[in-house]
């Protein structure tokens, strides 16, 4: 079976039946969960079933639930967290431990709700004038740290059945600027970024799936990273990530030109998967039709981070949450 090149979201609560019919024909890889999707846990388990139901197959949904500001299930549906840079805070040089707990507890919500798949960990490396809607995100400002904490985070998504996405390949985290309004531009040499922002990417290259980050390094290539061919071939043939590449979202303001155009140029460049969100049915529409199949080798990525999704590990919920109170001091979520 042929995947479709692409990753998309639906209008509501449960399916139109041309959403059905238009996912049936084009057989999108996956799909993705926003807030506007979510009522009760039966509502989103019979959505997820929509979505496996049109394709046919049990395919990949992902979310963003990283906890803090960005996270899509909140309460009485999710734990409310803090930011990770808190967490990590918090925790002082047990934050390792703790952050595998963290999102090993994420990872039993997800799973039990359908969700497989989550746009974590974010191995951005944090800097004193990283823009304000990604710092807090991050998980430190060295990239020991950030590689440590990113694989412990990893761990808890794949022990508890569920598949993580680095992100945002191959460093985010020197922009000033809002990627969801502006286009942001780093001003490093490949050798810095290399001994820098690049690092915790090549110390997670295992991982099955990555995100693109819609960013231009100004001294590597003129173009967004999502859509640089020589940003691909840097993210292979430097950083080592063989996994399933995705784009971060096409819509957001940092790319120009209509979504069904940025995404034949993100195939172009190399990436296997576009991701297109918060769309009208007529542009998703024309996104899946513009990103068509999978390559050969997009597919051999995509059935590898498919095998990858295993059956979830026991939990022992309340000796989990016990112990990562104790090493948090009692101060684990968002008050």
């Amino acid at each position: 079976m042929s995947f479709g090149a692409a990753i998309t979201d639906a209008e509501g609560l449960r399916l139109t039946p041309e959403e059905k019919s238009l996912f049936q024909e084009m057989n999108p890889f996956g799909f993705i969960l926003f807030a506007r999707n979510i009522d009760t846990a039966d509502q989103i388990r019979a959505l997820c079933d929509d979505f496996r139901e049109a394709v046919g197959r049990n395919c990949p949904i992902t979310i963003d639930q990283e906890g803090g500001r960005v996270q899509r299930l909140r309460a009485p549906l999710a734990r409310e967290w803090m930011p990770p840079l808190d967490h990590v805070a918090g925790a002082g040089d047990q934050a390792e431990r703790a952050m595998y707990l963290r999102y090993r507890l994420i990872a039993n919500e997800l799973f039990e709700l359908g969700i497989d798949s989550n746009c974590a960990p974010m191995v951005d490396l944090a800097r004193d004038d990283t823009h304000d809607f990604l710092k807090n995100r991050c998980y430190g400002f060295d990239s020991k740290t950030v590689s440590g904490i990113g694989k412990a985070v990893a761990k808890g998504h794949l022990d508890g059945g569920v598949l993580p996405v680095i992100k945002h390949i191959p460093g985010h985290g020197l922009s000033t600027l809002d990627s969801h309004h502006d286009l942001p531009h780093v001003d490093l040499t490949q050798d810095a970024l290399e001994q820098t922002d690049f690092a915790p990417f090549r110390a997670l290259n295992d991982l099955p799936m990555g995100m693109t980050a819609h960013l231009v390094y100004d001294r590597i290539d003129p173009q967004p990273a999502t859509i640089s061919p020589t940003m691909i071939g840097l993210i292979r043939d430097k950083i080592g990530f063989d996994g399933l590449i995705m784009t971060d979202d096409i819509s957001m303001k940092a790319l120009s030109g209509a979504p069904e155009e940025i995404a034949r140029q993100a195939l172009n460049a190399g990436c296997d998967v576009v991701l297109h969100c918060n769309g009208s049915f007529e542009a998703r529409a024309k996104v899946l039709e513009a990103a068509g199949e999978m390559t050969e080798q997009a597919e051999i990525r995509a059935e590898k981070a498919l095998a990858m999704r295993q059956k979830p590990a026991e939990l022992d919920i309340p000796a989990t949450e016990a112990e990562l109170s104790a090493l948090m001091g009692g101060q684990v979520y968002e008050r």
